[in-house]
């Protein structure tokens, strides 16, 4: 069967009055591109019909139209976390507070000092803009900012211990995401590592019959994405600092989601600071910036000025330093811990690390009945207390108590089927919402969603499309 001779053409749809606001948009090249495509779909589906009519040029504008959205449509897109996991790898992890957001979008429409002294004119040291800020909150004698703290880890072994040993306990051989495992950034940066202790217990004696002529530094690694717990035993910083310090060897430490203030002050669980790291006698400590911090993805390195030297003049460092948006983001952010009175309320990780069950429980009572009418008979939608996480590997045994929505399939035999359905369907929202399925339902945590956004949220769950089965029960 041949071809419908009576499709349009390329030229004669490009010229319909229509297509003048999509070239205007997207530009000949793509809208041509499109047209054509729409064209090919519409033949197939013609032969496949076995000759019924063909689609007209609304309908084939209809097409292209819609490929040159899905083209230029962001690919990076804002969505509402509801996983009840603060930091969450998955969705960015710590959100920026206003300050950091002012000074990123002067960065990327301004020149600045990057690497410029504006005192003598010449050229400056991009770590300049943020070591004394670094030094002031943690103690340490100087810094380096590379791009995520496994690149700092990584950065350190390569100058410290290249072709030599690094002790670690065998508790502390994490694995953090992405199968990513200390033991492949030692081998990576040419450190040998040698394991002591056990998995569960680990002592001065350990390290000690570890050292030998070969041994470059000893290592700590915070456990921060796992809890051992029963019959333990870890040796403290300071502890394996005088056994490094005899021996004329640095500690190195990996607190990972490293924080800076201790959070207890704010009714949360403790964490251990890098000041208190420092001060226990680590001569080299890194973490990330992107987690406790709450700034931007970034691995910061602190310690003494003449490791910190050594590491700076590594070739590596180039390769791994941060550009102008992470320094811009990362100073004011830094800047708030000035002023801890007002961190809590400017600090976007930590005010909500901080929001109040109660706050959450009255968001859950004003969206439980809209949410209903929207899912209709087949879901039942209740509010209920539930634990939220701190995320990406900081405190994971630790809960925050949080409220939420908890949405439940009302009939049992399909409940697998609707749970998928609206999880999907939230998914295709033109803000995405992002839950967690759990216990045969839905959870929906709320404390990620402030206050003066929850009008936006309603807003958006008004779009909510399930299909037939939503709502007339047919699968």
């Amino acid at each position: 069967m041949n071809a419908p001779t009576h499709l349009p053409s390329v030229d004669k749809l490009l010229q319909h009055p229509r297509t003048a606001a999509l070239l205007d948009s997207y530009g000949k090249a793509q809208c041509t591109q499109a047209i054509r495509t729409a064209l090919g779909e519409a033949r197939s589906r013609w032969l496949a019909a076995a000759g019924s009519d063909a689609e007209d040029a609304d309908a084939l504008l209809d097409a292209a139209e819609q490929k040159l959205q899905q083209l230029f449509a962001p690919r990076l897109k804002a969505v509402y976390n509801l996983t009840g996991t603060v930091l969450h790898t998955n969705l960015g992890r710590a959100l920026l507070p206003q300050e950091a957001i002012d000074a990123v979008v002067q960065a990327l429409a301004t020149p600045s000092n990057l690497e410029y002294d504006l005192a003598d004119g010449g050229r400056g040291d991009r770590d300049d803009l943020v070591e004394d800020l670094v030094c002031r909150l943690t103690g340490a004698e100087a810094a380096t900012i590379v791009n995520n703290n496994a690149a700092a880890v990584l950065l350190v072994l390569s100058t410290l211990a290249r072709d030599k040993e690094v002790v670690v306990s065998r508790g502390e051989l994490v694995e953090i995401g992405g199968a990513f495992r200390i033991p492949d950034v030692m081998t990576r940066a040419g450190a040998r590592l040698v394991e002591v202790g056990t998995t569960n217990r680990t002592h001065e004696k350990d390290y000690e019959a570890a050292l030998g002529e070969h041994s470059a530094a000893l290592m700590k690694v915070h456990c921060s994405n796992y809890a051992i717990s029963g019959f333990t035993k870890s040796v403290a910083e300071a502890d394996v600092a005088r056994i490094a310090h005899a021996r004329q060897l640095p500690l190195i430490v990996d607190l990972g989601s490293g924080t800076l203030i201790d959070m207890r002050d704010w009714g949360l669980p403790y964490e251990v600071t890098v000041r208190e790291t420092i001060e226990a006698g680590a001569d080299v400590v890194t973490f990330s910036g992107d987690k406790l911090l709450g700034g931007p993805q970034a691995g910061i390195i602190v310690g003494s000025k003449a490791l910190i030297a050594q590491i700076k003049k590594n070739p590596l460092k180039r390769a791994l330093r941060v550009g102008k948006l992470t320094l811009a983001a990362l100073e004011p952010t830094l800047r708030l811990y000035l002023h801890p009175e007002k961190l809590a309320e400017r600090l976007t990780t930590l005010r909500l690390f901080t929001r109040p069950a109660a706050a959450m429980e009255q968001q859950a009572i004003a969206l439980q009945t809209p949410l209903q009418t929207l899912l209709g008979p087949d879901y039942l939608v209740e509010h209920a207390a539930m634990t939220s996480q701190i995320g990406s590997g900081a405190l994971p045994v630790e809960s925050l108590p949080s409220h939420g929505l908890v949405v439940r399939p009302q009939e049992r035999k399909r409940a697998g089927r609707l749970l998928q359905q609206l999880e999907a369907a939230l998914r295709q929202l033109p803000r995405p919402v992002i839950g967690r399925l759990r216990d045969d339902a839905l959870w929906l945590d709320l404390r990620c969603l402030e206050a003066a956004d929850q009008a936006a949220f309603a807003a958006n769950l008004q779009q909510l499309a399930l299909g037939s089965s939503g709502k007339d029960g047919q699968a």
